[in-house]
């Protein structure tokens, strides 16, 4: 029994520090572009997005590598390799640099991120995976509650320091990982479908562009219609290969679980609206209220930490009475958390009475959501699939904090000097955004059922 507490330990650790790294980055987007030269908006949201959809596009062909030849091997390698990435982005000289750096960071981090559910799950019986599945979704929420103010703390001696933070975690783990982890592998059910990742990488590489790019160049430019163009041409491509090939980036048949279906999709529209606030509260604080990134870092630091209070506890709720009305209620509260932005702050600082309840409201929300809907999407997977199955609920949140990344940053640019009036508008989205989730959510089952004994859907 203690060996299943061990192997939770050290995977957790990796999802920490990917985890850690997303939101220290965010903090430190003021010093970053006083340091490039006053870099624009748009340019330094690539150092958020660039990464995201190389993980998202990465994790599901990583998870089945991982399953072929060893999730423990992935695992540490993903380690390592994200770790030296990490050195580079430290020494980038220039924000091209800094996003290729960012890159293969995100290589290393789809090759942690779905080996960790992969390693975990198997560990643990069928009745205590929710619950290991809670406390694996609350170590995310404290690194993104510790990485607000670790990152302002940082940014005071430099920006270089949020990426050194990382090397020696990531070696430590590495070191832990080889002797505590078991090797765990799948049959060989063929090669990983390279190609559609790359397809489903640049496809939602070319949608972000022209939802960043629209404002500047303007929307009915020839280059923005081209981008959504080749977008929706290259993610029916993806969608068509998906069904063809041997070994998918998404196995078609497995939505047609409904719950599996639907927690993905619920989770997708959520992070538009997560994506939003993931750069909204940095922008408001630091720009419009004129706060320091010190201040901003321990000011945005209390939502995290409530999600990360409640992540754990709604994951034991719902395996106890069933995920649905507990995502449902999560997302509701999310969204309650804009509305309530949208009506009481202002450009006058008024932290307590505006930001602080806000931000209580939405970590209790994403807490309760985020603490469920990884138990709804994985409960009626068969074993085999666990490291795919996860790695398609990962790609699905990384998706949404694109596109609500580049909506806000699309909606700021077009609303000129008046940077509350942008942030505003990108309040009503994330709301708009959080209801859908919540309509998503409970249209989930009761109660998932558990197929852990069924073998693996085959593919199409």
């Amino acid at each position: 029994m203690a060996h299943r507490w061990k192997v939770l330990a050290v995977t957790s650790i990796g999802l920490f520090m990917a985890s850690l790294d997303l939101f220290i980055v965010n903090i430190a987007f003021p010093d970053l572009s006083s340091s490039f030269g006053n870099a624009s908006l748009s340019s330094l949201s690539w150092v958020l997005n660039g990464y995201a959809i190389v993980f998202a596009a990465l994790l599901v062909p990583a998870g089945r590598i991982a399953d072929r030849i060893g999730r423990k091997r992935v695992f540490v390698g993903g380690l390592l390799l994200f770790s030296a990435a990490s050195a580079l982005c430290a020494v980038a000289p220039s924000i091209p640099f800094l996003v290729g750096a960012r890159v293969l960071q995100a290589v290393g981090a789809a090759m942690m991120i779905p080996t960790t559910l992969g390693l975990l799950l198997p560990a643990f019986p069928a009745a205590q995976r929710p619950v290991a599945i809670g406390i694996w979704s609350a170590v995310s929420g404290v690194a993104a509650a510790l990485g607000p103010p670790i990152g302002g703390l940082l940014v005071q001696i430099s920006w270089h320091w949020i990426f050194l933070v990382n090397l020696p975690i990531g070696i430590g783990t590495a070191i832990a990982a080889v002797r505590i982890l078991d090797e765990a592998r799948e049959p060989d059910d063929g090669r990983p479908d390279l190609l559609g990742a790359a397809m489903l990488a640049l496809g939602i590489g070319l949608l972000t562009l022209g939802i960043v790019q629209g404002p500047e160049w303007g929307w009915a430019d020839g280059r923005v219609l081209g981008s959504f163009l080749a977008a929706v041409l290259l993610v029916i491509g993806f969608l068509l290969r998906s069904a063809h090939h041997r070994a998918p980036v998404i196995e078609l048949p497995l939505l047609r679980v409904r719950s599996f279906a639907f927690a993905n999709l619920a989770t997708l529209v959520f992070f538009m609206a997560f994506g939003v606030m993931l750069l909204s509260g940095v922008l408001l604080l630091t720009e419009v209220w004129g706060w320091s990134e010190l201040r901003a870092g321990f000011a945005i630091a209390p939502g995290p930490l409530m999600a990360a209070m409640t992540a754990a506890p709604s994951g034991r709720l719902g395996a106890r009475i069933g995920q649905r009305p507990v995502a449902t209620l999560g997302a509701l509260l999310f969204a309650s958390s804009f509305a309530f932005e949208l009506a009481a702050i202002g450009p006058h600082a008024a932290y307590a009475t505006t930001y602080l309840p806000s931000a209580i409201l939405g970590g209790t929300g994403v807490g309760l959501t985020l603490g469920t809907l990884p138990a709804a999407a994985t409960a009626s997977l068969p074993p085999g699939r666990f490291a795919t199955g996860s790695a398609v609920f990962g790609m699905a949140r990384q998706l949404g904090s694109v596109i609500g990344v580049a909506v806000l940053v699309a909606l700021v640019d077009s609303a000129g000097g008046d940077l509350l009036g942008g942030l505003r508008d990108g309040w009503w989205f994330a709301l708009a955004g959080a209801l859908g989730a919540a309509a998503l959510a409970f249209s989930l089952p009761a109660r998932a059922k558990s197929r852990a004994t069924e073998p693996a859907p085959a593919a199409a």
